[in-house]
Protein backbone atom coordinates (compact mmCIF):
# COMPACT_ATOMS: atom_id res chain seq x y z
CA UNK A 1 0.00 0.00 0.00
CA UNK A 2 1.23 3.55 -0.73
CA UNK A 3 0.50 6.19 1.61
CA UNK A 4 -1.65 9.29 0.52
CA UNK A 5 1.76 11.40 1.90
CA UNK A 6 4.08 9.21 -0.10
CA UNK A 7 2.15 9.41 -3.56
CA UNK A 8 1.71 13.74 -3.14
CA UNK A 9 5.41 13.47 -2.10
CA UNK A 10 5.94 12.91 -5.98
CA UNK A 11 2.48 14.79 -7.65
CA UNK A 12 4.15 18.10 -6.03
CA UNK A 13 7.88 17.24 -6.44
CA UNK A 14 9.51 20.74 -7.99
CA UNK A 15 10.85 20.14 -10.40
CA UNK A 16 8.26 17.36 -11.36
CA UNK A 17 9.44 14.09 -12.43
CA UNK A 18 7.80 11.57 -14.08
CA UNK A 19 6.87 8.42 -12.24
CA UNK A 20 5.54 5.03 -12.47
CA UNK A 21 2.71 3.54 -10.29
CA UNK A 22 3.09 -0.54 -10.00
CA UNK A 23 -0.58 -2.24 -9.00
CA UNK A 24 -1.24 -5.29 -6.77
CA UNK A 25 -2.69 -6.89 -10.24
CA UNK A 26 0.77 -6.04 -12.26
CA UNK A 27 -0.70 -3.36 -13.89
CA UNK A 28 1.64 -0.26 -14.81
CA UNK A 29 0.56 3.51 -14.48
CA UNK A 30 2.57 6.11 -16.01
CA UNK A 31 2.21 9.50 -14.46
CA UNK A 32 4.19 11.97 -16.94
CA UNK A 33 2.29 15.42 -15.48
CA UNK A 34 1.34 16.13 -12.53
CA UNK A 35 -2.08 17.74 -13.49
CA UNK A 36 -2.78 13.76 -14.54
CA UNK A 37 -3.62 12.82 -11.02
CA UNK A 38 -5.40 13.54 -7.96
CA UNK A 39 -4.64 12.05 -4.54
CA UNK A 40 -7.30 11.88 -1.88
CA UNK A 41 -7.43 9.85 1.22
CA UNK A 42 -7.48 6.39 0.02
CA UNK A 43 -7.56 6.52 -3.72
CA UNK A 44 -6.41 8.55 -6.68
CA UNK A 45 -7.88 9.70 -9.53
CA UNK A 46 -5.84 9.44 -12.77
CA UNK A 47 -6.37 10.95 -16.05
CA UNK A 48 -5.41 9.38 -19.46
CA UNK A 49 -5.80 9.71 -23.26
CA UNK A 50 -7.07 6.39 -24.90
CA UNK A 51 -5.42 7.45 -28.23
CA UNK A 52 -2.24 8.71 -29.16
CA UNK A 53 -4.14 10.43 -32.44
CA UNK A 54 -5.25 13.53 -31.93
CA UNK A 55 -8.12 13.26 -34.18
CA UNK A 56 -9.27 10.18 -32.17
CA UNK A 57 -8.18 11.04 -28.77
CA UNK A 58 -10.57 10.45 -25.93
CA UNK A 59 -9.66 10.83 -22.60
CA UNK A 60 -10.58 8.95 -19.81
CA UNK A 61 -10.06 8.57 -16.11
CA UNK A 62 -10.08 5.72 -13.15
CA UNK A 63 -10.16 5.70 -9.77
CA UNK A 64 -7.57 3.56 -8.23
CA UNK A 65 -7.17 2.73 -4.55
CA UNK A 66 -4.15 3.25 -2.47
CA UNK A 67 -4.39 -0.24 -1.06
CA UNK A 68 -3.70 -1.89 -4.31
CA UNK A 69 -1.11 0.23 -5.07
CA UNK A 70 2.21 -1.71 -4.26
CA UNK A 71 5.40 0.84 -5.13
CA UNK A 72 5.81 4.03 -6.86
CA UNK A 73 9.08 5.01 -8.63
CA UNK A 74 10.39 7.57 -10.80
CA UNK A 75 10.69 6.51 -14.72
CA UNK A 76 14.09 7.69 -15.24
CA UNK A 77 15.11 5.30 -12.22
CA UNK A 78 18.68 4.40 -12.24
CA UNK A 79 19.29 0.42 -13.01
CA UNK A 80 20.18 -1.37 -9.61
CA UNK A 81 23.22 -3.01 -9.35
CA UNK A 82 23.91 -6.25 -11.36
CA UNK A 83 21.39 -5.16 -14.22
CA UNK A 84 22.87 -3.93 -17.12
Amino acid sequence: MITPQRLKSYVVAEPFRPFRISMASGQALEIRHPEMIAVHRSSAMIYFTISGDPEQAKDGVREMSLLLMESVEPLQAAPTTGEK
